[in-house]
């Protein structure tokens, strides 16, 4: 008879040390008094073995909760005590139980007569066996207890909590089975009349309970025991082989490449035009004859021209109204520009260092190249520069220099003609006037001497405007010069060569014969570079 209950759907109830197991019976052994479950679960958790094996000692309560057999018509849910022909397992009785949990009256009907099984001694509680028919149900219990597993992870919390055991009248039952068939089924107050209506729950413990069983619901069992091995996984990962990929599809598809790490695309400065319309030309400025190059930070070629043909640019330039007054304001504001770079520009010259005025000793000779220093120390000491300027005092000198010797007067500036009244102290800055491209007997004045001996003496930065181009002319090393208009063919001792614009226009040098384009750009001094 054993074998009749094989496919039956039983739960097991082992005590509160083992729990209560539920599965299909696969097989019962009478003679070592044993029943094996196959696809178990354990509290409603699906356990990791495909069977389970029980000893009849270790059952304290066995119900069926379904009977194969055919047609499969029956109410599902419904308990039924059966033999099993294991003795000590049963309970007798004449009542059945529903899924609302109520007593039912066992049917005088019914086709099978209910057989007793010898109750165990510990157990108190009773179960009913009704008719087969009315355990037939159209799905097995555990085909739907395998789709509650594909539900929300909350369904699966309100049905894992079957395992809260209660007495009822004098019977065992399990309110959640019975709350999992009512879901199942449709349940309502029509087909359960004398069944309570539930309380409908809150957004507290309804939607905000479901959001947490869903977020928190998962069961401890399914969390893997092993780390995930990131370094193990990121040594899989061939990165050349995937830009490879990437490259060859992009090349194939004619698609921009994104670079990869031996590509990389073409940086352009934010000035530059990535537009080319024509080739860049670098070379504007033309002479008849150079004998050094210089070029510009953006790579234009200024060539340099002979004092005699820079000489001969300057009368032409006169002629056309570039007076000698003209060309002396237009050096003297360049010549200032440089030298508020010099002194540190903007971090200098500002209110808050006030108290740290740069001082600039400005040394002039009695000619043309003097002017040109005097009116740039003008410009110096209307931007708050404290000017030193050494001029000797001679009987007569030119009216450009006595014009501008007037202007300077009338600022804040200090004019001396020894050179004992120069500081003793470094400066900020050394401005070299003293030499002079045509004479060359000031070289042995005893004035000229002691100016660059202390100039020499002195440990401040010295910047030569208009500088000659012989080196035994120039006894004070430099290191900045300023030429005007063209550059001459300056040795090393000038140091680092800048060019300022005097205002020459671009006609008065093709009256001399250079063709030339302005190199300056947005600026009215640049700095040049040694080809």
């Amino acid at each position: 008879m054993a074998t009749d209950w094989l496919g039956s759907i039983v739960s097991i109830n082992c005590g509160d040390s083992l729990g209560v197991y539920q599965g299909r019976v696969s097989a019962v052994d009478q003679v070592s008094q044993t029943i094996s479950l196959t696809r178990p679960f354990h509290n409603g958790v699906k356990c990791l073995v495909p069977e389970v094996t029980f000893r009849a000692g270790d059952i304290t309560e066995l119900k069926i909760l379904e009977i194969p057999g055919p047609g499969d018509n029956g109410q599902c849910g419904d308990f039924k005590q059966i033999d099993l022909g294991i003795p000590g397992i049963g309970y007798p009785g004449g009542t059945n139980l529903n899924g609302t949990g109520k007593l039912l009256k066992k049917s005088g009907s019914s086709s099978s007569a209910p057989q007793n099984i010898p109750r165990r001694t510990d157990v108190k509680s009773q179960d009913i066996a009704i008719s087969p028919q009315q355990h037939q149900c159209s799905k097995s219990y555990m085909d739907r207890h395998m789709e509650s597993l594909n539900q929300s992870k909350g369904f699966r919390r309100r049905h894992n909590s079957c395992h809260n055991w209660t007495e009822s009248e004098g019977t065992r039952v399990q309110n959640g089975f019975s709350w999992l068939r009512e879901m199942e089924e449709g349940s309502s107050s029509s087909r359960h009349p004398n069944q309570a209506t539930p309380k409908k729950s809150g957004v507290k413990n309804g939607q905000m309970k479901n959001k947490d069983d869903e977020c928190f619901g998962d069961d401890i069992e399914e969390i893997p025991d092993t780390d995930f091995d990131f370094e193990g996984n990121l040594a899989l990962f061939d990165k050349a082989a995937v830009f490879e990929e990437i490259e060859t599809y992009e090349r194939k598809s004619g698609t921009r490449s994104r670079g990869t790490p031996n590509e990389r695309s073409a940086r352009y400065r934010h000035d530059e035009n990535i537009l080319e319309s024509e080739p860049i030309v670098y070379r504007r400025i033309t002479v008849p004859q150079a004998s050094k190059e210089f070029c510009t930070d953006s790579g234009l070629v200024v060539p340099s021209v002979s004092y005699e043909l820079h000489k001969k640019l300057l009368s032409v330039a006169e002629k056309h109204g570039l007076t000698l007054e003209r060309r002396l304001e237009m050096t003297g504001v360049c010549a200032s520009q440089m030298a508020l770079s010099l002194l540190g520009g903007p971090n200098r010259l500002n209110p808050k260092n006030i108290h740290q005025r740069p001082t600039v000793a400005l040394l002039c000779g009695p000619h043309v190249k003097g002017a040109q220093g005097i009116s740039c120390g003008r410009h110096l000491s209307n931007h708050d520069v404290h000017v030193i300027l050494f001029l000797p005092n001679f009987v007569k000198m030119l009216e450009s220099v006595t014009n501008e010797l007037t202007l300077f007067s009338k600022t804040q500036g200090q004019q001396v003609s020894s050179v004992k009244d120069l500081p003793d102290t470094p400066v900020d800055l050394v401005i070299n006037c003293l030499d002079c491209h045509e004479n060359a007997c000031l070289r042995d004045q005893p004035w000229y001497k002691a100016a660059v001996d202390w100039a020499n003496q002195n440990r401040a930065p010295v910047l030569s405007i208009d500088p000659p181009v012989n080196d035994m002319e120039q006894g004070i090393d430099a290191k900045w010069s300023l030429a005007l208009g063209l550059p001459l063919p300056l040795s090393e001792r000038a140091g680092r060569v800048y060019l300022c614009d005097i205002g020459v226009p671009q006609k008065v040098f093709q009256e001399v014969g250079i063709n030339y384009h302005s190199p300056f750009g947005c600026k009215f001094v640049i700095p040049l570079h040694s080809t």
